[in-house]
């Protein structure tokens, strides 16, 4: 699996790269099927913006691919945020194959239900 790390606004020191890698590397563990995980980090040089460091990954699993991005006041703060929500849609997308998979399997939101009344 491929971690890439780029910056906008910001020079990437290792410190950080080792942060994004260490942090995705995580979600890369629970899923064995992640072909490659594209982080962005940009800084907004506006001092009007509260929220100036945002960080974005791009994840490819097989065919499909996963975005995210979040934004904090500190660069560090924002990659634990998207690594967290990246966690989560992992999991979704995981669940999701499971579930077409077994076959037969529908979701709470396609399911119709009579309301008698």
């Amino acid at each position: 699996m491929h971690i890439h790390v780029n910056g906008r606004n910001i020079e990437i020191t290792d410190a950080i790269k080792a942060y994004v890698k260490e942090k995705a590397g995580k979600v890369a563990a629970h899923y064995e099927q992640i072909d490659s995980i594209d982080a962005i980090l940009t800084v907004i040089k506006n001092p009007s913006v509260s929220e100036s460091h945002i960080a974005e990954i791009n994840c490819k699993i097989g065919g499909e691919t996963i975005r995210v991005e979040e934004s904090a006041q500190s660069m560090y703060a924002s990659i634990d945020l998207v690594c967290d929500k990246l966690e989560r849609q992992v999991r979704k997308f995981k669940e999701k194959g499971l579930a077409k998979s077994k076959g037969g399997v529908e979701s709470i939101r396609t399911t119709q239900s009579e309301i008698e009344v």
